[in-house]
């Protein structure tokens, strides 16, 4: 099933995705961060969704969910629960490449913990590089943010990434021409559940 797309290219993807995430409900709560920090923990909402690429050369957005994942209440972050799989009836789900885990922080926050260990889990499903035609793309995990303090016309700022297959985190920032990108550390996993991360 979808609610966004077809796209020709992932940065297309991104650009108009980014948008859509934060302009949902308490998917951005800069605005109450210092005002109210408890009324922000309490409403802020983590949506998520697969950025997936088709059989048709294109990509698409899956439908968007904000499924708190178990526990996250107690631990008092908004947490999304993705589905590992898109539920495309159009296509044989063989066919369906994996591209990035969509996500917004809500307090414009790195990516966390719990990202880079969905990241991986991911990757281990569907691999951790897809070959779309003459193209390699690795999957990541991408959690949109933004700095204004709008709640209504929130703008899409950028975007953290990590990148299991090459343990890179990243930081995107959108510019008037275009994405612009600086690497801020590598994740060294220590054993299959822990790692350390080397800041640059």
């Amino acid at each position: 099933m979808r609610n966004f797309g077809p796209f020709d290219s992932f940065s297309d993807a991104l650009k108009a995705t980014c948008p859509l995430i934060l302009s949902k409900p308490n998917a951005t709560v800069v605005h109450l961060r210092e005002q109210d920090p408890e009324l922000a923990l309490r409403v802020s909402t983590e949506y998520c969704a697969w950025l997936y690429y088709t059989p048709e050369h294109k990509y698409e957005l899956s439908m968007l969910t904000d499924l708190s994942a178990p526990g996250s209440a107690l631990r008092r972050e908004a947490s999304c629960l993705l589905p590992p799989n898109v539920d495309d009836p159009r296509y044989p789900p063989s066919s369906i490449k994996y591209i990035f885990l969509l996500h917004n922080h809500p307090f414009a926050g790195e990516i966390s913990e719990k990202d880079i260990h969905l990241a991986a889990t991911m990757a281990n499903a569907h691999g951790l590089v897809s070959q779309l035609g003459n193209r390699q793309i690795p999957l990541s995990v991408v959690a949109f943010f933004t700095n204004s303090k709008d709640a209504h016309h929130p703008t899409c700022d950028g975007f953290h990434q990590y990148i299991p297959a090459t343990r890179e985190l990243m930081k995107w920032l959108s510019t008037e021409r275009g994405w612009r990108s600086e690497k801020m550390g590598t994740v060294n996993w220590i054993s299959a559940t822990t790692f350390v991360i080397t800041r640059e």
